[in-house]
């Protein structure tokens, strides 16, 4: 009706409100939505808190499982610190472990060294002793045999009962 009034009724998409409230419901639309508040603000804030509380105890979970990890985590540092500290005093034994052996290796590669020498020096001397033995006996030994033979060419059976005699007298000097 007012819209009847301003012309709109002629117009290409005609627009009316019917403003009479017993005809068109609104009193029964405006006491369901009444309704439907009071009863629905129960349900669904029963609804509300129920979500509510799950989701405020998933995050108390969730806080809880992330203290429980930051200390896993806080405790796995810790070990994998000793475990640094640990390898790094294990590195440094091996280290002045290796330094004595090495030290060890070369005293006893000195020792064997000036043993094995001093052994080189003996063997060396004592095979001169021998050598020089040896020669003494094979010198002594030709000096015999010319010594014979010169005896033998030069002495006469005269000679050498004057040296018999001579040797004779020489020791019953020396006897007395």
């Amino acid at each position: 009706m007012f819209f009847d009034l301003l012309g709109y009724e002629d117009s290409k998409y005609p627009i009316k409100i019917n403003f009479d409230l017993l005809e068109t419901n609104v009193i029964n639309i405006f006491i369901l939505i009444i309704i439907l508040i009071y009863l629905g603000r129960q349900f669904l804030g029963s609804i509300l808190i129920n979500r509510q509380n799950r989701v405020i105890a998933s995050i108390r979970e969730s806080e809880e499982r992330l203290e429980k990890s930051t200390i896993r985590l806080n405790e796995a540092k810790n070990q994998l610190n000793s475990a640094q500290i640990i390898i790094n005093q294990i590195k440094e034994e091996a280290k002045n472990t290796a330094g004595k052996v090495k030290e060890s290796i070369l005293k006893q590669g000195k020792t064997d060294i000036e043993r094995l020498l001093l052994n080189t020096k003996n063997y060396i001397y004592n095979t001169e002793l021998q050598i020089q033995k040896q020669i003494k006996q094979q010198i002594a030994a030709l000096a015999l045999q010319k010594v014979q033979s010169k005896l033998k060419d030069e002495l006469d059976n005269n000679i050498q009962q004057k040296i018999i005699d001579q040797s004779i007298a020489m020791l019953t000097i020396r006897n007395k």
